[in-house]
């Protein structure tokens, strides 16, 4: 049987994305811009076969993906586990409002603390725990399957590394908005199943570096 194929896909430019405001497990939906990355989306990705989307809960990854499904007739699966970093109270904040109320925290975070809970909220090892372990069963109940993946930045930083978001292959859609370097809003990439086993073991491998950020 052929290797499960993954595509890992960031979701379309949410309101709060484009206020500049910190998200987290708040829920925005996608903006006017978001919606038109989201449909671009479905004509960019119209050659790739894919069997299965699966997207986290949160209205901008799945509305996001519900534009892609609804492309292709299929219905998207929704997995809480695919959420972005609970951020506790730091939800809806510029960064600006953020380093005014707790500047030593987001010192810790900006710099890859695995173990400061932002607002908090949950810390940096259990969202990497959380999402590792949604995505192993999606490749496990799915063998030889193509899956797309829409899912936030902070969980593909956590579980890949800011090297992933500036490798060749990223699919940018149309002109991605906001930060996260080369892997912005409605970017795309193709993945080996291996690159998660082989990373998210490593304590290198988790921070999110969130300077520009907003997760």
């Amino acid at each position: 049987m052929s290797e499960t194929a993954l595509l890992l896909i960031r979701h379309a430019e949410s309101s709060w994305n484009a206020a500049d405001r910190w998200q987290g497990h708040g829920d925005p939906p996608l903006s006017d811009r978001g919606v038109a990355q989201a449909n671009a989306l479905v004509s960019e990705l119209a050659p790739e076969k894919l069997d299965i989307i699966v997207s986290s809960d949160l209205r901008r990854a799945a509305e996001t993906a519900a534009t892609l499904a609804e492309a292709r007739g299929i219905r998207p699966l929704l997995n809480p586990r695919l959420r972005e970093l609970d951020i506790g109270d730091w939800e809806g904040l510029t960064r600006g409002q953020i380093e005014r109320v707790a500047g030593d925290v987001l010192r810790r975070f900006d710099d890859g603390d695995l173990d400061v809970r932002p607002g908090g909220g949950e810390n940096l090892r259990e969202m990497a725990q959380r999402a590792q372990s949604a995505v192993s069963e999606l490749i496990d109940t799915h063998p030889g399957r193509r899956l797309a993946i829409v899912t936030h930045l902070g969980v593909i930083r956590a579980l890949f590394g800011e090297s992933f978001e500036l490798a060749s292959g990223v699919g940018t859609g149309s002109a991605p908005s906001g930060s996260g370097a080369g892997f912005g809003n409605a970017s795309w990439r193709h993945l080996a199943p291996a690159r998660i086993f082989d990373s998210v073991a490593r304590e290198d491998a988790a921070p999110i570096r969130s300077r520009g950020a907003n997760l």
